[in-house]
């Protein structure tokens, strides 16, 4: 994967720190921490934080299988187009129609049950607890990481839409971390600021998807098609599977 996508992967996980002040702020700073001396208590928070970027990875890799599929099919230049103008998409549609749909209902039910799962694990001071909590809250609704798995389809593989979501939920931890252990120090005036970077980024974002699906010949910014394929090693992985199925299964596929 270009190390450009790579970086942007970090970047909005860096600046999607500060947007998970609000979001999982509140928890960050309730968390169980093991408090028996420093070093038990950083660890502690690593591990939630750890168990965060897990569960980014597993997305990363299940939405990377799709767009993995359709890079074998020749169809990797219009996945990047079409994510990159859904990110951007992303940014505007919430920004003109906010006032006319409201989705928080459709995940009402959905996110009280993983809330109810999450107290549950906030009785104990545990390393496996704060993992589990960790693994957990990377299943909160969280428009930042829509925007991120759109990444992560463009990737064109299963192991870069992970690599993807891993940087993404890396750049999310410095922040993340440092609420977990000092708690929320950011008056809201700055939280504001510092959210208005998010939309910016996912639309840079956005537009680095849309010159690499273009294939303009542009060195870093706009490789040629060619260079949009599939890396081999996936397509290899993909081929050798199917190959290991038994003869007399092959005929249901």
């Amino acid at each position: 994967m270009d190390i450009e996508i790579l970086t942007s992967a970090l970047i909005l996980g860096l600046v999607t720190g500060f947007h998970c002040i609000g979001m999982c702020g509140p928890v960050a700073v309730a968390l169980p921490l093991k408090k028996e001396s420093r070093t038990s208590k950083i660890s502690s928070a690593a591990l939630y934080n750890i168990g965060r970027t897990v569960t980014y990875s597993a997305m990363g890799l299940f939405f990377g299988f799709f767009g993995q599929s359709f890079a074998m099919a020749g169809f990797q230049k219009w996945v990047s187009l079409t994510m990159g103008i859904l990110m951007i998409l992303y940014v505007i549609f919430p920004a003109v129609f906010k006032n006319h749909l409201n989705f928080d209902k459709y995940a009402f039910k959905y996110v009280g049950k993983l809330r109810f799962q999450l107290r549950k694990l906030f009785g104990k001071r545990t390393y496996s607890r704060l993992f589990l909590i960790g693994l957990l809250n990377g299943l909160l609704p969280c428009g930042p990481v829509y925007a991120a798995l759109a990444g992560a389809i463009a990737a064109g593989g299963a192991i870069s839409g992970s690599l993807f979501m891993f940087l993404f939920g890396i750049g999310t931890i410095p922040v993340m971390l440092s609420v977990s252990l000092l708690g929320s120090k950011i008056s809201l005036k700055s939280k504001k600021k510092l959210s208005k970077l998010i939309p910016l980024t996912i639309i840079l974002i956005g537009f680095l998807f849309i010159m690499r699906g273009l294939g303009l010949g542009i060195p870093f910014l706009s490789p040629p098609d060619k260079m949009l394929k599939p890396h081999k090693k996936e397509m290899m992985m993909h081929t050798q599977s199917s190959e290991n199925i038994p003869q007399n299964y092959q005929q249901f596929f």
